[in-house]
């Protein structure tokens, strides 16, 4: 049985990523005909925008064969404006295919989906295009691979012999390196298995346009790929796309288990968690512009769906989840200016089925401006966006210049209040508001028991806090890096509706960011500028006044390379401004990088001329009853007026009084091979049971045995130390080498099952010493603790503090890889375990899941 698989293509822009994929189209006897990009008559690249402008822009799929292998295949937009439209391919790929250009190198933006396909973890081919045009060789092409993406990257020339490929393997493997010593071969399933795991990236090399290296590149692919298991039942799917074709909606997905019928139904919840149920119409496997109708689909295959009218890109069906929060984001805002006879208003709606199709687009109707406006990631998807709306619905538009697409967080740790009692309705919620470290967004939790306040409205407040698109107080930007927790909160039996709950945990969150002020995020670029090197001193200086921080990549006498980050408003623009200097010879490529605080931020609040008391939409104020009627109580004086206190101890928290392991291996000098003797001489080895289910007592054995006395329950506590674990689990430091907010969710849902199955007490310890004026966090997460620390406390500190002051009630067990910490423990009765031994527990425990799930699948 052939395997079936789906391959994207990705690539920085004018790589040669079209040109490949008709290519391999067709040499693989797909099309007839070759197609060419300047030609303007490609397979995959049929919508006007990209046949005139000669890039890819929106995702494409094609059908082919090898000998073992029906491939699926995606073809993904390379320019950086359109980046978001093609991370949304990378939840559906078995195996990329990144081609970089011989001629131009590894480049920012390639840097960019590299990083993104570690994100995912998708095993990778590698592509080296142009090569007829190159002026490096190979080699040293395959050095600068090496060098800007992965050390793993091992060159498959068609002209090598295996002796000689085996050899290049071995110097990488050191499984690979016993295999050749022994004078065995490196079977192609060995190869296939390491690219799979992402141990090993095979590089290829040729040039699509002369069909140099395309027939390798499809053996390679068939003889080097493995087969994805999916599971059987229950029906899953992930939705990447939405497309209209006339009057018909399309809902592009791939079915990720199950399989999926003409006429079944499908149960989701759209965008508002409305519920709906809809049979599925028809469906469509599509390869270019044609498509063929079915009325099966199985796992592993990529279709559209007619029939559902309110999905959305990213999302989950049946089992399947939704999709994480896309990495990249949009960094400019533009004002859509409609003719005189179109009203904003009433237009705003129809514009949002082009956000549908393209998820990148998003649409804002302001209130405030009655305007219409939409946030992208550059200036091209700007004569996109107007080409849409004119062929869509004949009307035309026209962009403003655009502007930078800011962010505020709160600034210091706060209670917010909001009271809301005019008459006849009444509730007052208390919020504990607290800024989180960069790129965690906004978090939601309670901590408030049932007994003060009832479930359901529990979950009103977080529905509202959820649904609200919270905004600053300085320039009225979308909130972010915040967490906020219900610490209180209070109803009438008589009086309280569902509403008055809304307004007061609004009010709540708007009185917490007066109390506490804001801090200004500006979006960051990071870049990479290639221009003639009589150039440099004229670029340095701009760079310099721009607020850059910069180095040199590369130097010749011809072309130098910087590289480097600063804020996309100091950037905005400088493009034309670099190719007028350099008389077009220079090139500035930029990708965003996060969010910081903004360098000017009092210009930038006197420009907006933000009145937050004067937002009718976010009212700060409280409503008060008194003399039967309401009155209104300023933001700044509601603490007086308030009905509860929420005990929340907003000082600064104590030091610790233990001294840090660290300063304690800096004064005594100890090795970790010096601690590990001592502990073994003083304790000896580490002893204990692997993991099994609690054993239960017969009750007749209980019967028997009165007069025996019962031994008290110890509860069980495990101690994890979060970071040290990350960076010991080999997998867990691969995704924190890219984002360490995904490798601590990773950890946190690991130990969320772990949890779950053992019933033991957990306590995770996040390091956050090095965070300025840190105040630390404390919450619960899927029946867990998980701790935050202080500045200038390090989680060594606090582990040794909390063992020290546990009572005797407690089984304790601290996991860490941290000598000192595990010395700390032992002196203390604590039980210590690596980072090692707890993985094989946490996988021993996996399996045990994985197989009871099995089982009941069966049954």
């Amino acid at each position: 049985m052939k395997k079936k698989l789906t391959v994207g293509i990705l690539a920085h822009v004018d790589a040669g990523k079209t040109t490949l994929s008709e290519a391999l189209l067709f040499r693989s006897g797909m099309i007839r005909k070759l197609g060419r990009v300047d030609h303007k008559n490609t397979f995959l690249d049929t919508n006007a925008v990209e046949r005139e402008r000669g890039i890819t822009i929106f995702s494409k799929q094609a059908r082919f064969s090898t000998v073992s292998c029906d491939w699926i295949l995606l073809d993904t937009p390379g320019h950086v404006d359109f980046s978001a439209e093609a991370e949304r391919t990378l939840a559906l790929l078995d195996y990329a295919i990144l081609v970089v250009s011989a001629s131009d190198g590894v480049q920012s933006h390639t840097r960019t989906i590299w990083q993104l396909l570690e994100f995912y973890r998708i095993p990778t081919f590698l592509f080296v295009n142009k090569t007829d045009l190159a002026i490096k060789p190979s080699e040293t092409l395959l050095q600068e691979l090496a060098a800007s993406l992965s050390p793993q990257c091992v060159a498959f020339f068609e002209n090598d012999t295996k002796a000689e490929l085996d050899e290049k393997l071995a110097l990488i493997q050191e499984d690979f390196l016993e295999t050749v010593s022994l004078g065995e071969e490196i079977s192609d399933a060995e190869i296939a298995d390491r690219i799979l795991r992402r141990k090993l990236f095979p590089c290829l090399f040729g040039s699509a346009l002369r069909m140099q290296g395309i027939d390798f590149l499809l053996d390679s692919l068939d003889r080097l790929t493995c087969a994805p298991i999916y599971p059987e039942a229950p029906f899953g799917a992930k939705v990447y796309k939405i497309a209209r074709q006339g009057n018909t909606r399309l809902t592009y997905m791939k079915i990720t288990s199950g399989h999926l019928s003409a006429r079944d139904e499908v149960r989701y919840l759209a965008t508002d968690r409305q519920r709906f149920c809809e049979k599925v119409a028809q469906i469509r496997l599509y390869s270019g512009e044609k498509f063929e109708q079915t009325d099966s689909v199985s796992a592993g295959e990529i279709c559209a769906v007619i029939g559902l009218s309110a999905t959305y890109a990213g999302q989950g069906l049946g089992c399947e989840s939704d999709s994480c929060r896309p990495v990249l984001e949009p960094v400019l805002s533009y004002r859509i200016k409609l003719p005189a006879d179109c009203d904003p208003r009433v237009f705003f709606p129809r514009l949002k089925e082009l956000e549908e199709e393209d998820p990148s687009l998003h649409l804002y109707w302001n209130e405030e401006l009655r305007q219409i406006e939409v946030r992208l990631m550059g200036e091209v998807q700007t004569e996109l966006l107007r080409r849409m709306i004119r062929d869509r619905f004949s009307v035309d538009c026209e962009l403003d210049a655009g502007k930078i697409l800011y962010k505020e967080k709160i600034a210091s740790r706060t209670v917010g209040i909001g009271h809301f009692e005019p008459l006849r309705h009444y509730a007052e919620v208390q919020l504990l508001m607290e800024p989180l470290p960069k790129g965690t967004g906004l978090l939601f939790d309670s901590r408030l028991s049932e007994n003060q306040l009832d479930r359901n409205w529990q979950r009103l407040i977080l529905s509202v806090l959820y649904e609200k698109s919270h905004r600053g107080i300085l320039i009225g930007a979308a909130l972010t890096d915040t967490k906020i927790t219900l610490v209180a909160g209070k109803a009438h039996l008589k009086h309280t509706e569902g509403g008055d709950f809304r307004e007061a945990t609004l009010r709540a969150v708007r009185q917490g960011l007066m109390t506490a002020g804001c801090t200004l995020l500006e979006p960051y670029y990071r870049f990479r500028m290639e221009l003639p090197s009589r150039h440099v001193g004229h670029a340095m200086s701009d760079l310099q006044v721009r607020c850059a921080e910069f180095e040199v990549e590369s130097a010749t006498e011809d072309i130098t390379v910087i590289c480097g980050r600063a804020p996309a408003s100091k950037l905005h623009g400088y493009t034309r401004e670099l190719i007028a200097y350099t008389h077009g010879e220079g090139r500035l490529f930029c990708t965003s990088d996060g969010f910081e605080p903004c360098p000017e931020p009092d210009t930038i609040v006197a420009e907006a001329q933000y009145d937050p008391e004067a937002d009718i939409e976010n009212p700060p104020h409280s409503v008060f009853c008194a003399h039967g009627a309401g009155f209104t109580v300023p933001w700044n004086e509601v603490e007086h007026y308030k009905h509860l206190d929420a005990g929340i101890n907003l000082s600064a928290a104590e030091q610790s009084l233990l001294p840090r392991p660290a300063r304690l291996a800096k004064q005594y000098n100890l090795s970790d091979e010096e601690l590990e003797a001592i502990m073994l001489r003083e304790f000896g080895p580490i002893k204990r049971r692997r993991y099994s289910e609690p054993r239960v007592q017969s009750a007749q054995k209980s019967k028997h045995t009165p007069h025996h006395k019962a031994s008290k329950l110890h509860r069980k506590l495990m101690i994890v130390d979060g970071y040290n674990l990350i960076y010991a689990w080999e997998n867990l430091k691969e995704i924190a080498d890219f984002s360490l907010e995904k490798a601590r969710e990773t950890l946190m849902d690991i130990l969320s099952n772990y949890v779950a199955y053992t019933k033991t007490e957990v306590v995770l310890v996040f390091d956050a010493y090095r965070v300025k004026e840190g105040i630390g966090s404390d919450f619960t997460h899927d029946g867990y603790r998980v701790v935050y620390t202080k500045e200038n406390q390090t989680a060594d500190a606090f582990i040794e503090k909390m063992m020290f002051e546990l009572g005797p009630d407690y089984d304790v067990r601290v996991v860490t890889g941290d000598r000192l910490l595990q010395f700390s423990a032992v002196h203390s009765g604590i039980l210590r375990t690596t980072a090692k031994e707890f993985l094989a527990e946490v996988t021993l425990i996996g399996n045990e899941i994985e197989s009871f799930i099995r089982k009941l699948a069966e049954e």
